[in-house]
């Protein structure tokens, strides 16, 4: 047998959680065959509502679940980690700005960073959730200066699965016959979804999706719209935010980045632009194709043509990213936001 590997939710006791753990502890993210040692993070007056799902996790009587930890405490949950999910975060309020929201959201990441630097293996891979997820990504990067920035990532998986699902429909494929749709920038609405690169396999054959779609105008238009704005039409209609489609966009997220993705295919994932070919400014956790190697290790896509249409699409929401790296750094004062 394996060993386990030791794996975090924070924001455990939440809704995310709640859709995403069971799918963790029965293999669907690591594999059938690995152990799993689970700790679960959430705030010190979430601590009676951890132990209900607790409870829960113990009765489902999953055989990869070695342990179960619940805890207040952040280095207690990060101890020795190899995968931090981290899903718990302050939530966007009535009435307030953003630039509140990146204040608070900034104290909790700069604590969190701070636990992974100092607990967790060298190794081991983050994945944000929590919005404003990219910033919030690189805030944890940034506070955790031992361990290697590309182990950082930010979920734009869900936009993907967004983006495929309303193609799939439109041309009357399952999703999975969606391939390589691309999202750009930030996990928000100047987000763009791309699908210049990306085809449908169908009857046999694979059809570039502008000629499987037969519709420049919506891909242009609403298509973009729709994926951009589809987390806030979520909280409009069931007056919560996105938690069984934000717990396939991690599980789909974690195990392409735990398995590696399949030869002639991407992934989006919000990662590190140092270095990039695509003019986006270093220095921010921004949303590329990825193909993943089975050592965990991404590299981003390259070569592919970048329109001008694109390259509006793209440079406003990285200008996103750039004003609210400058901010939330700033929060945090200017040693760090000179980093």
């Amino acid at each position: 047998m394996k060993d386990p590997i030791r794996v975090c939710v924070t924001g455990a006791a939440g809704q995310i959680a709640y859709s995403l753990l069971y799918s963790i502890a029965k293999g669907e993210v690591f594999g059938p065959d690995q152990p799993l040692i689970l700790t679960m993070l959430d705030i010190p007056p979430m601590i009676g509502v951890l132990e209900g799902v607790v409870m829960e996790m113990m009765d489902c009587a999953l055989p990869l679940v070695q342990q179960v930890i619940p805890t207040a405490n952040a280095e207690e949950a990060f101890l020795d980690l190899d995968v931090a999910i981290l899903v718990g975060a302050m939530p966007r309020r009535e009435g307030m700005e953003r630039k509140d929201l990146l204040n608070a959201n900034a104290k909790i990441f700069d604590v969190q960073g701070k636990a992974l630097d100092k607990v967790a293996k060298k190794t081991v891979k983050v994945l944000v959730v929590g919005n404003p997820a990219n910033t919030n990504a690189l805030i944890t990067q940034r506070c955790a200066p031992s361990i290697p920035k590309e182990n950082f990532t930010a979920m734009t998986r869900l936009d993907q699965n967004r983006a495929q699902s309303q193609i799939a429909a439109r041309v009357g494929v399952p999703c999975n016959a969606v391939k390589n749709v691309i999202i750009w920038g930030n996990h928000s609405s100047t987000q763009f979804p791309d699908v210049r690169h990306g085809h449908v396999e169908k009857d046999g054959q694979k059809v570039p999706i502008y000629e499987a779609v037969k519709d420049d105008a919506w891909l242009k238009g609403d298509f973009i719209t729709t994926v951009q704005k589809r987390g806030a039409a979520v909280i409009a209609a069931r007056k919560l935010s996105s938690a069984m489609s934000a717990a396939k966009g991690i599980v789909d997220h974690v195990k392409d980045w735990w398995a590696g993705t399949n030869e002639g295919e991407h992934v989006s994932m919000g990662v590190i632009s140092d270095g990039n070919k695509y003019g986006v400014p270093d220095g921010i956790i921004y949303s590329f194709p990825c193909n993943i190697a089975k050592d965990h290790s991404f590299k981003i896509v390259e070569g592919l043509e970048i329109d001008t249409f694109s390259r509006e699409k793209m440079d406003l929401t990285a200008k996103e990213l750039v004003d609210e790296r400058d901010m939330a750094l700033a929060f945090l004062g200017g040693s760090e936001a000179k980093m």
